[in-house]
């Protein structure tokens, strides 16, 4: 008899979901999207969900409808080497190395260094790292009461804090959008879109999508039909939370420029607005919601990360492992948002093309056959310009190869340079395949024998 998943299960894992993606960049980069793009705010919000959005329900789905293990398994469909190097660059990513440290410095930035006065000197943010990451260590030692703790308790209170002050803007807005700054005013989707690779939402997709299968899995559900059935109906509960509120954030941050002024720090945009409205009772419940934001997405990443490095070296232990990355995180927290940020954005420009593609040949598994040329030839060239793109952004471009790119691809400096290289890679390696497929009647004869 096959064993029926409760709705509320269902509910509570969406929940779960929304808040595991919900953290720093979430709440800084749509309110600085819509005070940069003012009258266009509608146009880059939609970019904007479609990376922050779309493409993470996408790399959900995609991972469940595998059957894969994990993202390393995934990702060896192009190669062994490939799967074993983006996997780890990816985990080193949204984990220690930038979005783990994000977390914590962004709850720090807006929730704490406010009170503060400002000589106060590097040992607030030094205890609150300490502090921050404990608790997620703590959290992070027992994963498989993480559906409990998060979708229960930290994402309710994380959402009604977050409706207290979005629906105090849309009552009573401060302002109406101002003219689009330069860089919104003629291509604000596409800019929006760009902007969504800051969240890192579509590579910890291919993370948390983990989490949301061993959480169905963790109640005697092994079906594979019902847990992507699961899995389709938690992440789309995310998604609409998610699209909600990145709506929501992008027009307070596009009505609030009359009242605060124009400001190039997410973070400030929130504080301003928060203080226009509550003064300093405002920034306390700022406070209160960065940290429910970040905390959720901490733990989460601990907990992904923890379980594949731990499988990954067998011989070091899961809790070994989580109080590490801990304590790494909390001292790379302390180089500071802006300097994390600035490290991450060659990194993400490199390896978010990647990620994408592989979502997408991921759904066409069956139709192209689940050739390796496909997926190695596609990888490929889209790694051979997004590695351009990325060297660019990180200021050490290589002379004369920038301007041949910007001059030949189509779309390059909107950033999708490297979707047409990807197409004609898939195009080139199913060609290959079918040159080199044994015919039906070889096959034949070899089940003859």
């Amino acid at each position: 008899m096959k064993k029926s998943i409760p709705f509320s299960y269902v509910i509570i894992t969406g929940f779960m979901l929304f808040a595991l993606f919900f953290g720093a960049g979430n709440l800084i980069f749509p309110a600085l999207l819509g005070q940069s793009s003012g009258t266009n705010v509608l146009t880059a919000n939609l970019g904007f969900i479609i990376t922050g959005v779309g493409l993470p329900l996408l790399g959900i789905l995609a991972f469940a409808i595998s059957g894969k293990n994990d993202l390393q398994d995934l990702a060896s469909r192009a190669h062994p080497i490939f799967g074993l190097a983006f996997t780890v660059i990816l985990y080193l990513s949204i984990g220690p190395l930038f979005a783990m440290p994000r977390t914590g410095t962004v709850s720090y930035e807006i929730g704490i260094q406010p009170f503060l006065s400002a000589d106060a000197g590097p040992w607030p943010l030094i205890i609150y790292s300490v502090l921050f990451f404990g608790i997620t260590c703590f959290f992070s030692l027992k994963p498989a009461k993480i559906v409990d703790v998060v979708g229960k308790y930290l994402t309710p209170a994380l959402l009604i804090s977050i409706a207290v002050l979005i629906i105090t803007v849309l009552v009573n807005p401060i302002g109406s959008p101002q003219e689009p700054a330069e860089a919104y005013s003629s291509n604000a989707f596409f800019k929006g879109f760009q902007e969504g690779y800051l969240t890192m939402d579509t590579l910890a997709a291919f993370v948390f999508g983990i989490i949301v299968i061993n959480s169905v899995k963790n109640i005697g559900i092994t079906d594979r039909k019902s847990i992507l059935g699961f899995t389709w109906k938690a992440a789309v509960i995310a998604a609409i939370l998610l699209a909600i509120i990145y709506t929501s954030l992008s027009y307070l941050g596009a009505t609030s420029v009359a009242g605060i002024g124009q400001l190039d720090n997410g973070g400030a945009v929130l504080a301003g607005v928060s203080d226009f409205y509550y003064g300093s009772l405002g920034n306390v419940l700022l406070g209160l919601i960065v940290l429910g934001a970040c905390l959720t997405t901490s733990i989460g990443l601990v907990t992904a990360c923890s379980s594949y490095f731990s499988r990954l070296f067998p011989k070091v232990s899961y809790n070994v492992i989580a109080v590490v990355l801990s304590v790494f995180s909390a001292v790379i927290a302390n180089a500071g948002l802006a300097n994390i940020i600035t490290f991450s954005v060659p990194v993400l420009t490199i390896i978010y093309p990647l990620a994408i593609v592989l979502i997408f040949l991921t759904f066409l598994h069956n139709v192209i056959g689940g050739s390796r040329a496909v997926y190695l030839i596609s990888l490929l060239f889209t790694f051979a310009v997004s590695l351009m793109e990325g060297l660019n952004a990180a200021g050490i471009p290589i002379p004369g190869v920038q301007e041949f790119l910007i001059d030949n691809l189509p779309m390059y400096s909107l950033g999708l340079g490297w979707l047409l290289p990807a197409i004609i890679g898939a195009v080139i390696g199913y060609i290959i395949y079918l040159v080199t497929k044994p015919s039906q009647s070889e096959l034949s004869k070899v089940d003859a024998r």
